[in-house]
């Protein structure tokens, strides 16, 4: 992903984008073609500041396979995105494009086949996901189930070897220009995204008539 200065993620950008949109698409080599996976997973940073992540997939799925006879695989991560329209601009000869937020990790994968691996995998996704909810679930709350849903995971952890994050946000864009395209996306709903512009422009945003 060719990412030119100007749109590289500031400090922490790459682990809140991870947090917030945890399903990734999780890309390996199938072989005669490519094969992909939406999953959902953790990432973990270690003492030394060396990333992990960290998921499961249903045993049956044929890429666990294809994975265990080559390791090597791409996880994407998409942020909020969405059309930028000059209809919104004062300046119409502006051209149209496409704000978005998106990491790539290079890792290898590594599965287990301990039942206390999958139990963990499984057990952390849920807490992270219902964290700080009112009624909070637990997966034990599956009763019996519990142990047959287990016997159908194969957990993995993936050590990143790489990251390449790029988040075009409107960074090269002129005040005013900026300032019509966070109306515009407001106008539309387009809230999630409009909030990481402002994010990402810093005060250029947060003195734009349009926030």
């Amino acid at each position: 992903m060719q990412t030119p200065k100007v749109f590289e993620p500031g400090p922490g950008a790459v682990a809140a984008l991870i947090s917030a949109h945890p399903l990734a698409l999780l890309v390996s080599n199938g072989g005669d073609r490519l094969v992909a996976t939406p999953l959902p997973l953790l990432c973990e940073e270690g003492q030394a500041g060396d990333l992990t992540l960290i998921g499961h997939f249903a045993r049956s799925n044929p890429q666990v396979g294809c994975l265990r006879a080559d390791p090597a695989a791409l996880a994407i991560f998409m942020g909020p995105h969405g059309y930028i329209s000059p209809s919104w601009m004062r300046d119409r000869s502006q051209a149209p494009t496409w704000n978005f937020a998106c990491v790539q990790l290079h890792v290898r994968v590594q599965f287990s086949d301990e039942r206390v691996e999958a139990v963990d995998a499984v057990e952390r996704l849920t807490s992270a996901m219902e964290n700080r909810r009112a009624r909070a679930w637990s997966a034990y709350e599956l009763g019996p189930r519990f142990d047959r849903l287990i016997s159908g995971v194969v957990p993995f952890k993936a050590q990143v070897l790489d990251v390449t994050g790029k988040f075009k946000l409107g960074q090269n864009e002129r005040d005013d220009v900026l300032g019509d395209i966070l109306s515009g996306l407001v106008a539309e709903g387009s809230n999630a995204l409009a909030d990481l512009m402002r994010s990402a422009n810093d005060r250029r945003a947060q003195g734009s008539d349009a926030c």
